[in-house]
């Protein structure tokens, strides 16, 4: 980067409780040139053995990319007919960071290339033919890409496409109030070279990469141009193209120039600029190409207020999710009292760039630097790239199951989940040993299956052996107590915290394995009402501390823990890889994830005999940061801290929201805190947790993959569980319908594994072609392709809209009273009041001859009109005497990626 420039606002405490959006480089048009003398008019070149790209000079030209298998169904990606699709900037950057939360702002507009040549499309059969290539085309040290990384185990033939990116003179190169600059095509400033090259990474996918050269302002007839009238026609020829005077490139020159670091005397913000390389490079790739105006993208991790985003700027930064994120008046007083805290609709712990759409075209970014996408066009995308390359992967499949499977056969899935955590309740609880024993004894008495105990401290900020006497790895009253706890990847200094065990601070200090600040000190970060110094995650001596850690608190019984944070590094730390951070930010919660699940690996592999067939033994942990190759690393994923509130960017239904996108993106096993975590108790402003949303949220969570309970940030501002007769009732009653497909969820958690599609599921998974399903957002879901749900999620509501699409022949049957309903398309009004949640099941006559019946033992085929059996009327129906021996599985602890 040029210029990078960091504004740190931990400590602004009166603040604009209406932030604008970060100014940023608006969309990038420009044209495309060709020579027609070294161009065909139409030509086939072959990607691998199973792709194949298409030149069409016609309309000014443009490139597609087809698979052989269907060569004439639309291409999987191609570019618009006389559009430029690579094009670069140089630009000043500003990060603004705030406890976690950061706004990533593009100033000045040094240079822009946004017109493109087309010179030569070559194919090359050998590596040594694009030896020769080299040596041929470019000059010694021209060429962009690493041969050994970037032809390692290549599938040949590739395909590179060589040309320039030609500039104009940028008119108001300052940004408006608005985001956008006015860019005046009159007269070339400068070009630079570069390089897209295609390959075939497997049967389903094509990689691209896209280098740019470095800018040249002092170039002839090596570049080339061509005319354009205004009907569209281009007709290719080359120009000669004068000197550039230097003396108009005074602007660019002094990026150059060494610049003092400058801190502003103010105490609630700090100001520092960062002198970026002298070498002059390009910070934005752009890569330009087609879309449909009807077209419906999904995926971008885990996102909380949209399913499509199609007219949307998607930015991929792992941060804090915000408190509110446009809610209000929540998001109101959180901006007012810390900047940014309350965060917006696109503010995520866990993006990815990736997306796939209702065309069936999917597509997703390698490394890690951080990206825009713009769908704001009707017929394009662009992906803004902070970088001077790029690389990726462009997806086939036929249906979104296909592109799923593809998607995490390349970044990986996550293992099984143990048994144990995915058979009744994990119970969150604090308080102490005679607490837990208390509310233990209690929910015995309602036949609550619980699975573990999810004790609520940070692991060796208190000593958990002296709070939870009793309860770590101890067998008794024929119960098996598993204690879980928080960890976390930042340490405060120990004066900070009482009744510590350990000053891990300190020990991390001194083992020179925390990240740095520019003076090589231990960067203390922000986090809510105290400093931590984080791990710095790239030193080799990190992850052997860090684990035996880990091992000293499974021997004493932990078999669980939360890997809390993993989104706060600081974009201008010091990292002993010596990494950028700005890319460093994005790939530290897969580090994170990283190390956990190398701990859990370990320890596995060293159990022997009968302890390590023991389901029970097996450990898991769970986390809420993530980036893209995250499932790979993590075991269970949770969404964060939503409010205790019914609104639609943070609360209840924000949770359905970021359940089913990230499941779209790799994210197979995912949940959230029953009921929400973040009430606030302001003297004009209030949100505490209902008993209504308690007992709805218990519903909602009794059909994902995991069934957790939190006390929330204020526990006595919130009904809990525990609150009273009804509220553990209705727990005892939803524990259970958990329980009851727990066979179901046993296998799909098998199919997650090994295909990476997620247990919860979107409609659009399965029924793509149903124009209605693209509507719709946190209204209803599918588990598996068995299960119906439609939640309740608004306040006093008692009935809801369920939608059954059009598909495969079937029929739904609604589990309370078993009506079926055959027709397809349609809505229909469903009574749900409190504990008769809008579930249905594929009738039996949906199946064909021979298909079994893959949930007939916990929801029973009936006929219409039928009441449900006594059996499962002791699971369903509240008033009746609940099934279950009671029995406590586990314990399970909080872990942190920050630890005290």
């Amino acid at each position: 980067m040029s210029t990078f420039k960091i504004t740190k606002k931990h400590h602004k405490h009166l603040n604009n409780p209406f932030p604008s959006s970060p100014t940023s480089l608006p969309f990038i048009h420009g044209t495309l040139f060709f020579t027609s003398q070294s161009l065909p008019s139409h030509h086939l070149y072959p990607i691998g053995q199973d792709f194949q790209l298409s030149w069409r000079s016609n309309n000014g030209g443009c490139f597609s990319i087809h698979h052989k298998s269907h060569p004439t169904k639309p291409p999987i990606w191609s570019t618009l007919p006389g559009q430029a699709f690579v094009s670069a900037a140089l630009t000043e950057t500003e990060v603004e960071e705030s406890r976690g939360s950061f706004a990533v702002k593009d100033n000045d507009v040094h240079l822009v290339c946004n017109h493109q040549t087309v010179q030569n499309i070559q194919v090359i059969n050998r590596f040594e033919d694009f030896l020769e290539l080299q040596e041929h085309y470019f000059p010694s040290g021209s060429f962009g890409f690493d041969l050994e990384r970037d032809f390692k185990g290549i599938n040949f033939p590739v395909l590179l496409i060589t040309g320039w990116v030609l500039s104009m003179d940028v008119k108001n190169k300052k940004f408006q109030k608005s985001g956008t600059s006015k860019f005046d095509s009159k007269g070339c400033s400068s070009c630079a070279k570069y390089w897209v090259l295609f390959d075939q990474k497997s049967g389903d996918q094509v990689g691209f990469q896209v280098k740019l050269g470095k800018p040249n302002f002092e170039f002839g007839s090596r570049a080339y141009s061509s005319s354009s009238n205004i009907l569209g026609k281009y007709r290719g020829f080359r120009k000669r193209l004068g000197r550039f005077r230097r003396r108009r490139l005074g602007f660019y020159w002094s990026l150059n120039k060494p610049r003092k670091v400058v801190m502003a005397s103010s105490s609630e913000e700090e100001m520092e600029e960062i002198r970026g390389k002298e070498s002059q490079e390009f910070n934005r790739v752009c890569f330009t190409y087609s879309s449909e105006g009807s077209e419906r993208f999904y995926g971008f991790g885990e996102q909380f207020s949209h399913m499509d985003f199609k007219g949307k700027r998607v930015p991929i930064f792992v941060q804090e999710q915000g408190i509110g994120r446009g809610d209000q008046p929540i998001t109101f007083a959180a901006n007012l009292v810390s900047y940014r805290a309350g965060g917006d609709w696109s503010t995520t712990y866990a993006p990815s760039p990736f997306y796939m759409t209702s065309k069936m075209r999917s597509l997703y970014l390698e490394g890690y630097d951080y990206s825009v996408f713009d769908l704001t066009k009707h017929d394009k995308v662009q992906i803004q790239i902070y970088g001077n390359s790029v690389q990726g992967r462009i997806l086939h499949g036929n249906s979104p199951s296909e592109l799923i499977e593809s998607f995490t056969g390349a970044i990986g899935r996550p293992p099984q989940l143990p048994e144990w955590i995915i058979s009744g309740a994990v119970v969150g609880m604090q308080g102490g040993t005679e607490t837990v024993r208390r509310v233990w004894n209690e929910l015995g008495t309602y036949n609550v299956p619980v699975s573990a105990f999810w004790l609520q401290i940070f692991a060796f900020s208190y000593s958990y052996s002296n709070l939870y006497t009793g309860l770590g790895g101890a067998k008794g009253d024929n119960h098996w107590v598993t204690t879980m706890v928080e960890l976390g990847s930042g340490y405060c200094k120990a004066h900070e915290k009482p009744n510590r065990r350990r000053n891990l601070f300190e020990e991390a200090k001194k083992s020179d394995i925390l990240i740095k600040d520019k003076n090589g000190e231990p960067y203390m970060v922000p986090n809510t009402a105290f400093d931590v110094g984080m791990l710095d995650l790239t030193h080799p001596d990190t992850g052997s501390w860090f684990k035996q850690i880990l091992e000293e608190m499974v021997d004493n019984g932990v078999r669980g823990w939360m890997a809390d944070f993993g989104e706060g590094l600081p974009v201008d730390a010091t990292l002993y890889s010596g990494e950028d951070p700005i890319s460093a930010h994005n790939r530290y919660p897969e580090l994170w994830a990283q190390i956990n699940r190398e701990f859990v690996e370990e320890w596995k592999s060293k159990r022997v005999g009968k302890e390590k067939e023991d389901p029970e033994e097996a450990l898991v942990f769970f986390m809420r940061a993530g980036f893209r190759d995250s499932p790979k690393w993590g075991m269970l994923f949770w969404e964060g801290d939503q409010m205790v509130s019914w609104q639609t960017n943070d609360g209840i239904k924000s949770a359905v929201v970021g359940l089913l996108s990230s499941g779209l993106s790799g994210y197979a096993f995912n949940h959230s805190d029953i009921g929400g975590y973040c009430a606030v108790n302001f003297p004009f402003i209030k949100y505490h947790r209902s008993e209504e949303l308690l007992l709805r949220w218990m519903e909602l969570n009794a059909f994902t993959t995991v069934f957790r309970t939190h006390e929330g940030n204020k526990p006595s501002c919130n009904s809990q569980f525990y609150s009273n007769h009804r509220t553990l009732l209705h727990f005892a009653r939803f524990a259970n319908v958990y329980k009851a497909w727990k066979f179901y969820r046993i296998q799909l958690v098998k199919e997650a594994s090994s295909k990476g599609l997620p247990v919860c599921r979107h409609l659009f998974l399965h029924y793509p072609d149903d124009e209605h399903v693209h509507s719709l957002s946190y209204h209803q879901f599918l588990i598996g392709t068995e299960i119906l749900v439609v939640p309740v999620l608004d306040k006093g509501k008692k009935s809801v809209k369920a939608y059954f699409p059009i598909g495969q022949t079937c029929a739904w049957q609604h589990i309370w009273t078993g009506e079926v309903f055959t027709r397809q398309g349609f809505e229909a009004k469903i009574e749900a009041p409190i504990g008769y949640p809008a579930i249905f099941v594929k009738s039996e006559i949906s199946y064909e001859v021979g298909w079994p019946c893959i949930i007939d033992t916990a929801f029973s085929r009936l006929e219409p009109g039928k009441c449900l059996p006594l059996e499962l009327q002791q699971i369903f129906i509240p008033e009746l005497e609940l099934l279950s021996d009671g029995a406590i599985e586990g314990i399970f602890v909080n872990g942190f990626d920050s630890l005290a």
